[in-house]
């Protein structure tokens, strides 16, 4: 059984399904934008979820769903530094930045994160494998097709799946060569980034069901499936179900994903995926 530490705490990939908790400290990510600008009411989050289960938090200072516009370092250090400081000193489990920006990655580990997660894969800033190398953190790894603002305007693929793993294989391999340890890297399909969702086409169901191909690459998989659009479009049966009433289809996307071999999920409804959790891998671990 391989193992990752942390911060403090030790990850055994195949023990359990690890709980990633989401905290946008953003004004318009899709499902929470605005609720948890305030730090004082953002750290009170991080504090319940760490309560409902989550095993690590993972704070993100600007929104990536689709057509979303980019923020500077600056404002995105604004929104996350401040949260990130108060809460890693009442949390006991490790805080994740969720952000493609080497300055802000920086900051962020220099005031306690101990976890990249990069939806760029490493792409967007020349700079991010240096810092993520020069201090020895994991980083997450993800597939996305262009960027958040036009990720969504018209992806195709002729195999998806193939696609994917050929694109993080090469993403592995370009964070080796810069300094990255192996065995600190995290890889995520990205379940909603530049993928064709509705009319007949249902990529992220189709990552769902083949994610054992993904590994034959040998690291830790990270899921994030929670309350997007294919599972407002696939379980509203015909309807687009509003991002209240994912939660059904947010556990089942769980349920399949866990069974193909993911490691962690990255969720919002911290305390229902827990329990969740708890008896699904009871049965399948």
């Amino acid at each position: 059984m391989r193992e990752l530490k942390i911060g403090k705490k030790t990850f055994r990939w195949g023990e359990r399904t690890y709980i990633m908790g989401i905290l946008n400290v953003t004004p318009d990510s899709f499902s929470d934008g605005g609720r948890y600008l305030s730090p004082d009411v953002a750290v009170e989050r991080a504090l319940q979820m760490q309560a409902e289960g989550a095993d690590i938090i993972d704070v993100g200072g600007e929104s990536s769903r689709p057509g979303a516009e980019p923020v500077s370092a600056e404002e995105e250090m604004k929104r996350v530094i401040p949260v990130i400081e108060e809460v890693c000193d009442k949390l006991d489990i490790p805080i994740s930045i969720d952000t493609y920006k080497s300055k802000v990655a920086e900051k962020a580990i220099e005031s306690g994160v101990s976890i990249v997660n990069d939806i760029s894969a490493l792409r967007f800033d020349p700079d991010m494998a240096k810092v993520v190398a020069e201090h020895d953190v994991p980083i997450v790894l993800m597939h996305m097709k262009g960027t958040p603002r036009d990720m969504q305007l018209n992806p195709s693929y002729d195999d998806v799946m193939h696609e994917i793993v050929s694109f993080l294989n090469e993403r592995k391999e370009f964070a080796i060569s810069s300094g990255i340890d192996e065995h600190k890297i995290i890889l995520d399909p990205g379940i909603g980034f530049g993928k064709r969702t509705g009319e007949g086409i249902e990529d992220n169901c189709e990552i769902l069901k083949r994610l054992k191909e993904l590994k034959t690459l040998n690291q830790p998989i990270l899921i994030g499936a929670s309350r997007k659009r294919f599972i407002g479009n696939v379980c509203g049966d015909g309807k687009q179900l509003p991002v209240t009433e994912r939660l059904e289809g947010s556990l089942a996307a769980i349920a399949v994903a866990v069974m193909n071999g993911a490691d962690i999920v990255r969720v919002h409804d911290v305390k229902e995926s827990k329990r969740f959790l708890r008896l699904f891998d009871k049965v399948v671990r």
